[in-house]
């Protein structure tokens, strides 16, 4: 497991494999910043948005959709105008988006934070292909952890600071959710449910936020690896490069003091390492044709 870069991220999250251009994407949510990567040529860019992103997909169409601290946007490249569609919780302006993903029929579906913790809780909200948004499924002070098995008939979420991970029935042709139940719970001894993506054999990989680890499990829930990083804090896993052999996970130095960064040089690093099964294929936003 080594680091692609000499960066370190104050929140790294929702990397992303774009494989048409053999581009890794992710954000720095805390800076603000939308970060690509080549592998072939090594070329990283940067680029600085008004407002926290918590996520993004790539788009049919080119460019991308956003889902940030107010709400959805579209950016047609990256050095595009963000350009506005929807902000379903308009009147919860400190909450934000945090992480999300499209299902297999063009729908990006994000999930909300609540910083405050209060008693106001985040879900997730379905991004319809008409540009419409509807609420989906979700009742967390942090929606996290979205993923869908192989055949898009199953929906995952976690429940961050439960600890909680859920398995839902999903209808990938009407884009509804039932059937919640209970998929896996974390012990509070390994951290917190973070970010998370499924292998081609259906297997759910979280990142255990706070837990140096990842954890493989199968879709009948059962922990099947645990996989330690070199950093206290991942934040999300996925899958690519050649034939999506390669597992790139991001991590967080938020909060952390001088003297924990001196002593772990890592901490907020891009990691990659050979991934031990295969991942899938990123759906992409199927709206703005």
């Amino acid at each position: 497991m080594e680091a692609l870069l000499s960066a370190r991220f104050q929140l790294g999250e929702c990397p992303r494999w774009d494989h048409q251009s053999k581009q890794l994407w992710w954000v720095d949510i805390l800076q603000h910043q939308l970060h690509s990567f080549n592998l072939q040529t090594e070329h990283h860019q940067v680029r600085h948005l008004p407002e926290q992103i918590g996520c993004f997909t790539l788009s049919q169409s080119g460019g991308l959709i956003i889902a940030g601290q107010s709400g959805f946007y579209s950016l047609a490249d990256a050095q595009s105008e963000l350009t506005f569609i929807s902000d379903p919780e308009e009147h919860l302006p400190a909450q934000r988006f945090n992480d999300g993903r499209c299902d297999s029929a063009g729908r990006f579906i994000a999930g909300t934070v609540n910083p405050n913790k209060d008693q106001i809780f985040g879900q997730f909200y379905q991004l319809n292909n008409d540009l419409q948004v509807t609420a989906l499924v979700g009742k967390s002070w942090t929606c996290n952890g979205l993923a869908f098995s192989p055949d898009n008939k199953t929906l995952y979420w976690s429940d961050t600071p439960e600890r909680k991970i859920y398995q839902c029935d999903y209808d990938p042709q009407k884009g509804q959710v039932s059937n919640q139940r209970l998929f896996y719970q974390v012990d509070e001894s390994q951290g917190r449910p973070d970010g998370a993506s499924v292998d081609q054999q259906g297997n759910y990989w979280s990142a255990l936020y706070g837990g140096s680890e990842i954890i493989c499990i199968s879709p009948d829930g059962e922990l099947l690896q645990r996989l330690s990083v070199p950093v206290t804090n991942p934040t999300m896993v996925c899958f690519g490069g050649e034939e999506l052999k390669t597992m790139f996970i991001t991590s967080a130095k938020q909060k952390m003091t001088a003297e924990q960064l001196q002593k772990n040089p890592l901490e907020g690093a891009l990691l990659s390492c050979p991934a031990p099964i295969p991942g899938m294929l990123e759906y992409t936003f199927k709206g703005l044709e």
